[in-house]
């Protein structure tokens, strides 16, 4: 049954050829970058946050599971909570000087923003 899933070819062209096997591609994994090639920018946000702020990591490049862990990293360094998705790491309060501290001292290539 898990061979004849329909749900992940809808959008295929049907094939009337009785030998022909659908293969799915895999999707593409990016790589993360050394640290020295990351070119982080570290800013302060008070957008849409009920007046509060939040320090901002923008431009890592790599995998869920390296930004996690960098975030997890960082928040656990300031004493904080936070989140990191869409290769951003939300810090909260204002720790912009201490996590560029943090990052240069990790090797990564980071400059604060605003």
């Amino acid at each position: 049954m898990a061979e004849n899933d329909w749900k992940k070819r809808l959008g295929v062209v049907y094939s009337t050829n009785p030998d022909y096997r659908y293969e799915e591609s895999a999707p593409d994994r990016q790589e993360t970058l050394p640290p020295r090639q990351q070119k982080l920018i570290v800013r302060i946000d008070r957008r849409q946050r009920a007046g509060k702020q939040v320090t901002l990591v923008e431009g890592f490049v790599g995998t869920q599971e390296d930004l996690a862990a960098l975030a997890r990293t960082l928040k656990t360094r300031c004493g904080v909570g936070g989140s990191a998705k869409d290769g951003e790491i939300t810090v909260q309060g204002d720790f912009r000087d201490k996590v560029v501290e943090l990052l240069v001292g990790m090797g990564y290539n980071a400059k604060r923003g605003n």
